[in-house]
């Protein structure tokens, strides 16, 4: 799958100068939070104070990123940009040498790479979670995946469907599975991912219980059928109200719907969206600015 990298030059006037370094991390969070508008799936910020972006070349539409960033909704602040083609090559290649330091989740659970344990002993945590990050962009480290890791960590999932969309890593069908769910569905649309998960699977064990489809929200209904008790969904805002009617559809009476991947100024949108297709807010959780909504399927 082909994708375009995008570099974010972001100026701010020079009377501003002396409030630039927070006009600057607020141009950032507003750059992203557009760019995401815009199909943008992930974001680096760069040592210069902008960002680079990631977007399938098969979604970039430069005539709506133009619209979302004239005008930029930040006095004194302007916003171009770069584009160029991603290289075809392992997205995190710099991330596999590297490794990452265990993370811990909710004193509970803990996500390690195997090879980068430190002074962390895994035996201290109820949960363990090997994730080897091939050609997908979920490393496990990213605020949305905490919130939706302890969300899933706080919830008795024994003998529950799980269904989750845009697996990329599979992290959080894992975690489910090793909460007690007899079973997970994931799905994604880049191959890599759906290869990355099962290899991730095997891993951590639970490859007999978890299977791993390619393609989008489509194949609900078709290849992936319901109901599923749990419904997990770490993808940006667009696609999520995009598809929440086939979330709902899929979801079994008084399931459980886990969204994140956007910010807390979506959430009334998101919520709005979600009570169309009969599903009730029960809770939301965030952490720097992102934010994860738990949403119940009201019964019939």
């Amino acid at each position: 799958m082909k994708y375009y990298e995008v570099t974010f030059r972001i100026e701010v006037q020079e009377q501003l100068q002396p409030q630039s370094q927070q006009l600057l991390q607020t141009a950032v969070d507003l750059t992203s939070a557009l760019a995401g508008e815009a199909g943008f799936e992930t974001f680096e910020e760069t040592s210069d104070g902008g960002l680079t972006g990631y977007i399938q070349s098969s979604l970039f539409n430069r005539d709506l990123l133009d619209q979302l960033l004239t005008g930029f909704p930040l006095e004194g602040v302007s916003v171009s940009y770069t584009l160029q083609e991603a290289p075809d090559k392992d997205w995190n290649e710099e991330w596999e040498e590297a490794g990452f330091e265990p993370i811990i989740i909710g004193k509970k659970c803990v996500v390690h790479d195997g090879r980068h344990l430190g002074s962390c002993c895994l035996d201290d945590y109820e949960m363990q979670v090997q994730i080897e990050a091939r050609q997908a962009f979920g490393t496990g480290n990213h605020e949305t995946t905490r919130l939706m890791v302890e969300a899933l960590l706080n919830r008795n999932l024994s003998g529950q469907r799980m269904l989750d969309c845009g697996t990329g890593t599979g992290i959080l069908a894992i975690v489910a599975l090793k909460q007690g769910a007899r079973q997970a569905v994931g799905y994604d649309i880049d191959d890599w991912s759906v290869r990355n998960a099962i290899h991730n699977a095997k891993l951590n064990g639970v490859d007999d219980r978890m299977e791993v489809h390619l393609g989008d929200s489509s194949v609900l209904g078709e290849t992936v059928t319901g109901p599923f008790d749990v419904v997990t969904a770490n993808i940006n805002r667009n696609i999520l109200l995009a598809d929440l009617p086939r979330f709902a559809a899929c979801l079994a009476p008084d399931g459980l719907l886990l969204l994140s991947g956007f910010y807390e100024s979506d959430i009334q949108k998101l919520t709005d969206e979600a009570v169309k297709w009969g599903l009730q807010l029960s809770g939301r959780t965030t952490e720097c600015g992102w934010a994860c909504l738990q949403l119940l399927k009201n019964e019939k």
